[in-house]
This record gives C-alpha cells, sequence and structure tokens, in this order.
C-alpha cells in the first residue's frame, strides 16, 4: 500500500506596506540637465565608429535649453538647422499649450540616504535604499515640478576635461514645488517620520540637480511642507 509522503506547508507573509504623499518646496532655484536623444545618438554613433558625414553644427542656445529639461509631455521637435529665434517660438509654443516638466524620482531618494548616511541616521546605504520608495503622483520615474512661472534659460562656463571650457544652456526653474508619493514597511525599520527625516536632510544637505550643495553649490535646496 502506497504511502503519501510528508509535506510541508509553507505561509508567505503578505509584504504589508504603507503610502504617503508628501510636497517638496523648493528654496533655491532648481536647474536641470538631462540627456538629450540627440546627444545620446551622437554618442552611441561615436562608440560604434559610426560616422555621421555632416559637419559640425553651430551652438543653438535655445535648442540646447529646450533639450536639457524632462518634458513629461514629449520634448517638442526642433529641426536639424533650426535658428535661435525658430527654436524660441517652438518653445513658446509648447509652453502655451501647457507642457509639463519633471525631475527624476530617484534624485530625491539619493539626496535623503546619503544625507542620512553622512549626519548618522543610517549605519549603511543598503538600509535605507531598502526601506522606502519614492515616486510622482502619476509616474514612477519623474515628478513633476509645478511651479507659477515658465523656466528661462540659464548660461555656465563648464570645464569638460583636460582644461576644455565650453558655455553650456540649461533650463533653470524657480519658485518651485513638486508631490512626491512614498511607499514603505509597515512596523518596518524607518518609520514615515524617520523617511521625511532623511529627504528633509537631503534638501540641505545634499540638493537636487545642478551646481546643488554637495557639488559645491547652491542650487536645488528643498525642504518637506509641513501639514500645518
Amino acid at each position: 500500500m502506497a504511502t503519501k509522503k510528508n509535506t510541508e506547508t509553507i505561509v508567505i507573509q503578505p509584504v504589508e506596506k504603507v503610502t504617503a504623499e508628501i510636497t517638496i518646496i523648493g528654496e533655491s532655484p532648481l536647474i536641470v540637465h538631462a540627456w538629450s536623444e540627440k546627444a545620446k545618438r551622437e554618442m552611441l554613433d561615436a562608440q560604434q565608429g559610426k560616422k555621421s558625414g555632416k559637419k559640425k553644427e553651430f551652438k543653438n542656445p535655445v535648442a540646447d535649453f529646450i533639450r536639457s529639461m524632462y518634458w513629461l509631455d514629449g520634448t517638442p521637435h526642433i529641426p536639424d538647422g533650426a535658428t535661435e529665434e525658430e527654436a524660441e517660438q517652438i518653445f513658446n509654443d509648447a509652453i502655451s499649450k501647457g507642457s509639463r516638466f519633471g525631475f527624476p524620482a530617484v534624485a530625491i531618494k539619493k539626496a535623503a540616504v546619503s544625507a542620512a548616511y553622512r549626519q548618522g541616521l543610517t549605519k549603511d546605504k543598503v538600509s535605507a535604499n531598502g526601506s522606502f520608495w519614492l515616486n510622482g503622483i502619476d509616474d514612477m520615474e519623474f515628478v513633476e515640478i509645478e511651479s507659477d512661472e515658465p523656466p528661462v534659460m540659464r548660461e555656465d562656463m563648464v570645464r569638460i576635461g583636460m582644461g576644455t571650457a565650453d558655455i553650456r544652456y540649461r533650463g533653470e526653474f524657480h519658485n518651485w514645488k513638486c508631490r512626491c508619493r512614498i511607499s514603505y514597511l509597515k512596523g518596518g525599520v524607518f518609520s514615515l517620520e524617520n523617511i521625511i527625516s532623511m529627504i528633509n536632510l537631503g534638501g540641505f544637505c545634499c540638493g537636487l540637480g545642478e551646481w546643488r550643495t554637495e557639488k559645491g553649490g547652491i542650487s536645488g535646496a528643498f525642504r518637506v511642507a509641513s501639514d500645518k
């Protein structure tokens, strides 16, 4: 007579997540510098040994400014050889249609974890990284930059290696804020209060974007808005 083998019942404990929404208020201008599709294509072509066969284009400051930002509704197309005036018209048309801008949500979490580690709120970054998620309200990858005025074009002198200087044109946001969604473990090592404290600290010690605090600048500083 056949006998049944002993079986073990495995009970999988559910991951109990809690979600909360916060608003981040900018305390200094936010300078953004996204990799444009054109720049990524040119970099890939160079790495693959492909030659474009085209002469080097003259710099179009307005086009560079437009391509430096994260357009949530799609970056406006700027034809090759467009003049500054044409690029500016493209930008103004997009703004008039209510185009929205974003910023990588992961940058906010990175600032929070880095600041928490440096200030002794956590013994290691791995634990802090695994304790919560942070994303935008309507997008997992980007938080939306909310402002009562459109971005302005910023001109900066930069060093790009071997002492070579260049002029960069990037978008700068004033009076900005963004809403974030936090997901964390119920009863986990870090409470919501701990996580918000880390984010708040990240806004002071690290900041976001170009020329931020942790890079020796003063831009991209932020704080978590109070509910009061």
